[in-house]
């Protein structure tokens, strides 16, 4: 069994290698300087009732169908022909004696190209090239025959372009192509040519000298004329030396006299802006000076007095704010003792008690007696007897601080201006 899938795998590729080699065969590629042509089946011309053998693939890929078709080559690369013509006659019976150089190719136009493959098709480059070298040459000489030895020897354009217009119609109906078209010598045997150019080189000679003196003659002439303009222009040239000479002097006096009386002019009135700037300097120290006065005495002194005014001011503001405070305090006190009778006299003391009483015994300590006052027992034993207390109390003030209190009271309670009794 193994052995059967072996030889079916062989046959396998063995089948597809030929089947490859089969299509590589048939497969043909044209590159671009190449033109293919497939020989044996027939195809119609495209806008003609014509029918040709062929097929032509140019730059590609064609297939070749095996056993009907042919495949050939054909190469579109430049072909250099050289060229060369002995005795071709010129016209005037000049035989000359040319050669040049051409590049021919193969054309690829489609029309040019029918003709080449019916003409060159199976042939070799050289006998390709000996058909093209051949022809230009009867073209050539055709030419020669209707140009004279002087126009083909001093016109090599000319002789060029008219071998080229020449040629062109006969290479395209060979298929070929000219490409460029170039002489590069011509010749003849009898000396024409170079008795020609003698000829012109004596003419030239002829020429040359005729010009070389009348160049010689005209520059001794144009020598002349210069040295005479030279001459007249030195002359012109003094003179107008003097002259500027002359001017100059004039101007220099002017100029010079101008500049002493711009001299004198600057130096007044250097002298007059020097004052000018030591006023304007004067004044501006005599500004700096008052406002240095001004910044060190009179605003100083405006300061204080107005510090001053305002702590005066001050203090007499409150002065009388205590004042008007007080009156007004009084006011009110004596306001309401005038209204409470007889009982506000013991409604101040007892308020004012508390305070008198702290005081007085705040300063109680080691303080010699100097006199002592009794009060009865029973007296200040009754508690609920507030007079007895307030008495007690003024009469503890008068002896330690020396306070009369019950005085003061009176006064208080006496209208302004009314002095109080004495006792």
């Amino acid at each position: 069994m193994q052995n059967l899938l072996l030889v079916g795998g062989i046959a396998v590729v063995g089948t597809l290698l030929l089947m490859a080699i089969i299509i590589s065969r048939m497969i043909y590629i044209c590159p671009p300087n190449e033109v293919l042509i497939f020989s044996g089946s027939h195809r119609k011309v495209p806008g003609t009732d014509k029918t040709i053998g062929y097929r032509i693939i140019q730059g590609g890929r064609g297939i070749r169908i095996p056993l009907i078709e042919v495949v050939d080559r054909m190469n579109l690369t430049n072909m250099v022909i050289e060229l060369r013509v002995q005795g071709a006659y010129s016209r005037g019976g000049i035989p000359l004696n040319v050669q040049g150089v051409a590049n021919v190719k193969v054309s690829s136009k489609s029309t040019q190209l029918a003709n080449a493959i019916e003409r060159f098709l199976g042939m070799t480059r050289e006998q390709i090239m000996q058909v093209a070298r051949e022809t230009l040459e009867g073209n050539l000489r055709g030419v020669l025959s209707t140009l004279t030895p002087e126009e083909v020897n001093q016109d090599r354009e000319k002789f060029a372009s008219a071998l080229v217009h020449e040629a062109d119609h006969d290479l395209a109906r060979l298929g070929l192509e000219l490409t460029t078209l170039m002489i590069q010598h011509v010749s003849d045997d009898k000396g024409y040519l170079d008795s020609i150019g003698r000829r012109q080189t004596a003419e030239l000679l002829m020429k040359s000298r005729i010009a070389e003196a009348e160049n010689h003659a005209l520059s001794n002439e144009n020598a002349a004329t210069n040295f005479q303009n030279q001459e007249i222009a030195k002359i012109d040239a003094q003179i107008a030396t003097a002259r500027a000479e002359g001017q100059r002097r004039i101007a220099e006096a002017q100029t010079r006299k101008g500049a002493l009386v711009a001299e004198s002019k600057g130096q007044v009135q250097a002298l007059l802006a020097k004052a000018t700037a030591e006023l304007a300097v004067q004044r501006a120290r005599l500004a700096q000076v008052r406002f240095q006065l001004v910044a060190d005495k009179i605003k100083p002194a405006e300061a204080k007095k107005a510090q001053m005014v305002a702590q005066a001011r001050g203090a007499a503001s409150k002065i009388v704010e205590e004042g008007k405070a007080s009156a007004q305090a009084i006011r009110s006190l004596a306001q309401t003792w005038a209204q409470a009778g007889d009982s506000a006299r013991q409604i101040f003391i007892a308020q004012k008690l508390q305070n008198l009483v702290g005081t007085m015994m705040s300063t109680v300590g080691d303080i010699p007696v100097d006199k002592l006052t009794v009060i009865d027992k029973e007296l200040a034993a009754n508690g609920s007897n507030f007079a007895v207390k307030a008495a007690i109390t003024a009469e503890q003030l008068k002896q330690m601080l020396g306070v009369d209190v019950a005085a003061a009271v009176q006064r208080l309670s006496l209208p302004a201006g009314q002095k109080p009794e004495r006792g």
